[in-house]
């Protein structure tokens, strides 16, 4: 090693990410080492496109009985019937942080919305057609349009858990909307960062981002009019990507049709890369990052779309969060240009089609 020169592809290093103002541990070298720990069978999918014991088909009774869904034929939305934030949260606090109090809490209001992406319980985001993926785009729109009227709403999180690794409670393809009457911690974080990098530099984080992408290409997935989708340089998770919009726009409310057009066509594109990449129904954690909806203006938000998954070696191999990530800082061993040339180099014509 005496004499070497560093590179980031071979020796271990740390990578900032400016959104979070946080430091990753990246040990390329690591992923060289076999791998002895478990494995997990994957059942193959063999789920009916309708199931009268699925809480979210169309006609069907949701868990515990009390409502029934109606005979919908494309994207249904409706509150969560296990809501984590409420709208009627009575007022109130306990301590206070200025005095020194240890023990302080503040009631909170909000409200929890279910997308479901189609009637359809077989079919995921890059099984879908097209058309039906721009139909979730818009009704993602419809629903952040009207949460951001609420006097009481602040922020609207739009995402997506897919699979049972990432927490996904029923198989039928959906995601979720939660909003709330504050900012949350990470959106703030990045907000703050975001305006800090544009005062001091001029330019916003993420346009200079996608400019320097796509002349350094090195981390690009794919891209269409609207949007880019790279692994980012500081990704965490093994194929993390992020979908970023090539116009600075703060929200989905800012959006053209085509826009949206182009955010479906991506969506659907890099989830099919995702299911090519060990030929599963790919797990992930997905979030749209739009501006707060506090009634001030926002001009440091860029949207972008960011997939969190776990899968590390095969579809049976997964990424644990534990022991120095748990305890000190995040750390990866394969580097994000080995991720993005993979996902680069996948398929865009789903495996089960083939």
């Amino acid at each position: 090693m005496v004499g070497s020169e560093f590179e980031y592809s071979e020796h271990p290093h740390r990578r900032y990410n400016p959104l979070r103002g946080e430091w990753i541990l990246c040990s390329p070298h690591r992923a060289k080492r076999p791998w002895q720990g478990a494995t997990e069978e994957i059942p193959p999918d063999t789920r009916p496109e309708y199931d009268p014991n699925d809480y979210l088909g169309p006609g069907n009774f949701r868990s515990g009985g009390k409502a029934q869904n109606p005979n919908y034929t494309d994207t249904f939305v409706f509150d969560n019937d296990f809501m984590a934030l409420l709208p009627d949260t009575p007022d109130g606090s306990v301590g206070e942080i200025d005095k020194g109090d240890l023990f302080v809490a503040r009631a909170v209001k909000g409200r929890c919305r279910v997308v479901c992406f189609s009637p359809k319980l077989n079919l995921t985001i890059p099984e879908m057609e097209r058309e039906d993926v721009v139909k979730v785009v818009h009704a993602w729109t419809d629903e952040f349009l009207r949460l951001a009227k609420e006097p009481y709403i602040n922020y609207v999180q739009i995402f997506e858990n897919k699979g049972e690794m990432m927490g996904c409670s029923n198989p039928h393809p959906h995601g979720q909307i939660w909003s709330s009457g504050f900012i949350p911690a990470e959106a703030k974080k990045e907000l703050e960062n975001l305006k800090a990098y544009e005062e001091k530099h001029g330019v916003g984080m993420l346009e200079k981002y996608v400019q320097d992408e796509l002349i350094k290409k090195e981390r690009m997935v794919c891209q269409n009019n609207s949007f880019l989708c790279v692994v980012p340089f500081w990704a965490l998770w093994p194929f993390e990507t992020m979908v970023i919009s090539t116009e600075k726009v703060a929200s989905l409310a800012e959006m053209s049709d085509r826009m949206k057009e182009d955010l479906a066509d991506i969506y659907q594109r890099v989830t099919c890369r995702y299911d090519n990449l060990f030929k599963t129904s790919f797990p992930y954690s997905m979030g749209l990052r739009q501006c707060p909806t506090d009634g001030t203006s926002h001009p440091y938000s860029h949207f972008y779309m960011v997939f969190y998954p776990p899968l590390l070696r095969s579809a049976t191999v997964k990424k644990f969060m534990v022991g120095f990530e748990l305890l000190c800082e995040g750390q990866r061993d394969l580097t994000a240009e080995q991720a993005a040339e993979r996902l680069r180099n996948l398929d865009e014509v789903h495996y089960r089609k083939k």
